[in-house]
């Protein structure tokens, strides 16, 4: 698994999450602190201006109204040196001495008859055309206006009326100025025109702003290194998780997560625990049937094929791939039908839908291979089918054996057809008057007996054969000598013969002892003398041998016939089996013969071939094991 790259640890995107949502906090709150302190200076600063501008009123209205003789000082000397002093005097709001700018005092004829700027001349006497002077003179109406000047300072304007009511007061209802004339208490005797700098406020935000800052940057750096540690507390268990499941998938089970608490986190841990716990529970039994199921395929005779939902092999043991002679490692995910050489016949949905049994014929022309293909569905309970399994039987050998008896039934029926199709010719023909004949009557009967004793003979043939076969069967065998014995079947077979062909033995002098059943033996070398004699040519000869070996020995019967074609030879011990159907029916074989002696042979622990040359004659062999530590005693 890829290492996490850092900007992609969740331990900095916490720390991140945790460090933003602290500083949007600090500032939602800055900003909203900052315009509230600011609405607050602001109104503090307006609300001290206009009492200071109140109390300046006050003051120019009373030496406006104030009578005069001629040693006082005149209206502008009072008036400058109040302007001089209400200028000088701190903003206890702003604890500036520089925040007003200048004020001016204006007449009613909007004449400018004071101000407390440093050059006066350039200004005394002169009427201003201010719009908001004019209105404050004739409706009385005060103006706060703030402005940016063309050096970019905030200037705050505040004009303001001087009444005579606000500086009598409120019980006097008249007066009467210096030229005597009554007043009414609404007369408005001039205007003042100030103008404060509101800088001083706007720098004292800005050294608070800076002071919250400096207080922001601080707070992030401690929330930065507790959102570092409390990170740690997150990711630390999940790290030590993250290892765990990276051992649970290369199949370590062994392994516990370590548990630092028990909150959610330390919970999450211990079921994490639990679930390696149930994990490596699960797997032990899983490998358990796995491996008994291993076992269970390694160990069958036949094959086992499966395949996914799509029809593609997802598991084939050894016999199967042995049978359809593949590698497993080749076929796995191949489809099933192009395996089983289906492609042209089947598909795997029909393979799905009928699930039958299918004979799978690999045969060569040398080597037969039949198999068996059982097919069945791969069912959930739902009913969803996600595959199928196909279990493969060798059933070359049943075949085999059906075909063989077939054969053997068709063999049979044709042997015994033969001659009771013949005897009852003659028997109708006798039946019919042929045995008044004095000539025909003994030939018909002499045919008809002959046709008995060949049914008699292939009766007893089968008999034979089916005592053999039968496991049951048991030999009674005893210690003979061999050379004795053979020569004692050959001077017996010498005795008899007419076609005038001679026999040469090419027998040992010594006697050589082995265990044997004498008359099944007997049966043997009859057979194939038998043979030998019927296929030999007029004056043709014999030759009988022994040959003896270390555990066995070998015992040959070699003629002059036509021979055997080579590829007749290998079956000339079946049963029924004739190279030269219509002579060995005329020469009166049953074609068991050699049959019955490999059976017997082969009961006997020995082996039973021949040789053949067509045109040259054929010579059978046969072995027959011998104890030499023995002879000694059974002489």
């Amino acid at each position: 698994m890829k290492k996490v790259r850092l900007l992609q640890s969740i331990h900095l995107k916490f720390v991140l999450i945790y460090v933003l949502l602290i500083l949007i906090a600090m500032q939602i709150i800055g900003v909203y602190f900052a315009r509230q302190l600011e609405k607050e200076l602001v109104n503090n600063f307006r609300t001290s201006l206009q009492e200071r501008t109140d109390l300046l009123t006050y003051n120019i209205g009373q030496e406006m109204v104030k009578n005069r003789d001629d040693d006082s000082p005149t209206l502008e000397e009072d008036l400058k040196t109040i302007l001089r002093d209400f200028a000088s005097r701190p903003n206890l709001a702003s604890n500036d001495m520089n925040d007003i700018s200048e004020v001016r005092v204006i007449d009613q004829n909007r004449r400018i008859i004071a101000t407390s700027n440093s050059n006066p001349q350039q200004i005394i006497g002169k009427k201003t055309n201010d719009l908001a002077i004019t209105n404050a003179l004739l409706a009385g109406t005060n103006s706060d206006n703030v402005f940016v000047d063309q050096s970019g300072q905030r200037i705050r304007v505040m004009i303001q009326p001087i009444r005579l009511q606000d500086k009598v007061g409120a019980s006097q209802s008249n007066s009467t100025n210096k030229n005597g004339k009554v007043q009414s208490s609404e007369e408005i005797l001039g205007a003042i025109y100030l103008t404060a700098s509101m800088e001083p406020v706007y720098d004292q935000m800005s050294n608070i702003n800076q002071i919250f800052k400096a207080g922001t940057v601080i707070a992030l750096f401690i929330t930065a290194i507790l959102g570092v540690f409390l990170a740690q507390t997150i990711t630390r268990p999940m790290s030590e998780m993250r290892k765990q499941a990276l051992e649970m998938a290369k199949g370590n089970f062994t392994r516990k997560a370590k548990v630092y608490g028990y909150d959610e986190i330390g919970q999450l841990a211990l079921t994490f625990n639990n679930l390696t716990r149930k994990l490596q529970e699960a797997q032990a039994t899983t490998e358990g049937e796995r491996r008994k199921l291993s076992s269970v395929l390694a160990h069958m005779t036949d094959g086992v094929i499966a395949t996914d939902r799509k029809g593609r092999v997802i598991l084939i043991n050894d016999p199967a791939a042995a049978m359809l002679n593949v590698s497993r490692e080749t076929v796995l995910s191949d489809p099933v039908v192009s395996l089983l050489d289906l492609e042209e016949t089947h598909t795997f949905e029909s393979l799905l839908a009928n699930q039958e049994s299918l004979i799978l014929d690999f045969s060569t022309k040398s080597d037969p291979f039949i198999l068996r293909a059982t097919i069945s569905a791969i069912q959930k309970e739902t009913g969803f089918i996600n595959g199928i399994i196909i279990v493969l039987h060798d059933i070359t050998e049943q075949e085999k054996i059906d075909q063989d008896r077939r054969e053997f039934v068709a063999n049979v029926s044709h042997e015994l057809r033969t001659p009771l199709t013949t005897m009852r010719s003659y028997l109708d023909a006798l039946a019919e008057g042929a045995w008044q004949d004095k000539d025909l009557a003994p030939t018909f009967l002499n045919v008809t007996q002959t046709e008995t004793e060949r049914m008699i003979r292939l009766v007893n043939d089968l008999l034979q054969l089916s005592k053999l076969d039968s496991q049951d069967y048991r030999f009674s065998r005893d210690p003979i000598n061999f050379v004795k014995f053979y020569h004692y079947i050959i001077d017996r077979f010498e005795m008899t013969i007419e076609q005038g062909i001679s026999f040469v033995r090419d027998l040992p002098n010594e006697a050589i002892y082995v265990a044997i059943d004498q008359d099944k033996i007997t049966q043997v070398l009859d057979n194939i003398i038998s043979n030998a004699i019927k296929y030999s040519p007029e004056g043709g000869t014999i030759t009988f041998s022994i040959a003896q070996h270390t555990h066995e020995i070998v015992v040959s019967i070699k003629d002059q016939g036509m021979g055997i074609p080579k590829s007749n030879l290998a079956k000339i011990f079946e049963r029924f089996y004739r190279v030269d159907k219509a002579r060995t029916r005329k020469l009166g074989g049953t074609g068991l013969g050699l049959a019955i002696a490999k059976e017997i042979i082969e009961a006997h622990d020995g082996r039973i071939w021949a040789d053949s040359q067509e045109g040259k004659g054929t010579t059978i062999y046969f072995t027959l094991p011998i104890e030499s530590e023995n002879d000694d005693e059974w002489e």
